[in-house]
C-alpha cells in the first residue's frame, strides 16, 4: 500500500524557558493529528490566530523543530531519521517553504535570480548555466514571470506580489510535492492577494502540488481550501471539509472567529473573491 505524502501523528511541541526557579512550560502544539494523500493533491489549511500553534506546527512539518512527542512521517519515512546533509537536501527538494514576508526572504544586496539559480544547481544539480537558466526559466513561468523580467534586480525593483511570486518560483525550482505555505499574502497589498492565492490552485490542480496553507484570514480559507483545521492554543478544535466547517463552525472558538469577521461579509459576497462564501453564521 502506498504511504501517504504527509502523516502528522499525535504530535506535542513543548518550549521551556527559565531557570530551576522561574521555569515555564509552554505546550505550542498539544496533540495534533492529519494526514494528506499522496495521490490527490490538496490546499490544506491550518487556521489560528497568533499563539494558536499554527506556525510551530509548519516548522516541524518542515523539518526545523523536532516534535517532543508524536510522530511526523513524509512518504512514510519519520522525519526525525533525516539527519544527513544528503537526507535533509532530498527531503528539502520534496517540501519547500514560502514564507509571510517575501522582503525578508531575499537579501536586498543581492539580485533574486541568484536565488533561483543556486536552488537550480542544488537540488536539480544543473551542471551547466544554459541548464540552470532553463530550469529557472520554468519555474518562473509556472508564476506568470519569465527569466527575462527578474534577471539582474534586486528585491527593491519588484513588488510585494512580483517578489512573493519569484519566492514561489524557487520552491518550485525542486519539483516539490509539498509546499508550506505560512501566511504568505498576510504582507501583500491586498489587490495582490488573490493572484498569489488562485496560483496556489493552479499548482494544485494543473502541476499535482499539495499545500498546507497557514493563516488567520477565514476569507481566503474558504476561498482556496479543500480541507483544514482551526486551532487554539495548541489544540486542533475543530476540522473537516473547508466549505463546510466556515459556512457552519461548531466549536465555541471556531464561531467566534466567524462572528469576528462579520463586518466584511460584504466583501465575501463577491463571487470573485471567495467563492461565494456564506454570509450568515450559526
Amino acid at each position: 500500500m502506498k504511504p501517504n505524502l504527509l502523516d502528522v501523528e499525535h504530535v506535542n511541541k513543548i518550549f521551556t524557558r527559565g531557570g530551576f526557579v522561574s521555569r515555564r512550560v509552554t505546550h505550542a502544539v498539544n496533540d495534533v493529528s492529519f494526514s494528506l494523500a499522496a495521490d490527490k493533491p490538496e490546499v490544506f489549511t491550518i487556521i489560528g490566530e497568533s499563539g494558536s500553534g499554527k506556525t510551530t506546527l509548519a516548522g516541524m512539518i518542515l523539518n526545523s523543530l523536532t516534535p517532543t512527542g508524536g510522530q511526523i512521517r513524509f512518504r512514510g519515512r519519520d522525519l526525525r531519521e533525516i539527519r544527513s546533509r544528503r537526507d535533509r537536501l532530498e527531503f528539502m527538494s520534496h517540501v519547500q517553504a514560502i514564507f509571510q514576508n517575501p522582503f525578508d526572504a531575499f537579501n536586498p544586496l543581492k539580485r533574486v535570480d541568484r536565488y533561483l539559480f543556486s536552488a537550480a544547481k542544488r537540488f536539480m544539480e544543473c551542471r551547466t548555466p544554459a541548464a540552470a537558466a532553463e530550469r529557472v526559466d520554468e519555474s518562473l513561468h509556472k508564476v506568470g514571470l519569465s527569466l527575462a523580467e527578474v534577471q539582474g534586480r534586486y528585491p527593491h525593483e519588484m513588488s510585494g506580489g512580483q517578489l512573493q511570486r519569484v519566492a514561489i518560483a524557487r520552491a518550485l525550482v525542486s519539483n516539490p510535492s509539498l509546499i508550506v505555505a505560512d501566511e504568505p499574502v498576510s504582507m501583500i497589498d491586498a489587490s495582490l492577494r488573490m493572484t498569489v492565492i488562485n496560483l496556489f490552485k493552479k499548482l494544485r490542480d494543473e502541476f499535482g502540488v499539495s499545500i498546507i496553507y497557514i493563516t488567520h484570514d477565514l476569507a481566503t480559507a474558504y476561498y482556496i481550501s479543500d480541507r483544514l483545521i482551526i486551532m487554539q492554543k495548541g489544540r486542533v478544535v475543530e476540522g473537516g471539509d473547508a466549505r463546510t466547517v466556515l459556512a457552519a463552525p461548531q466549536h465555541p472558538y471556531s464561531i467566534k472567529l466567524r462572528q469576528a469577521v462579520l463586518s466584511v461579509d460584504d466583501a465575501w459576497r463577491d463571487d470573485s473573491f471567495t467563492g461565494g462564501m456564506p454570509a450568515t453564521a450559526t
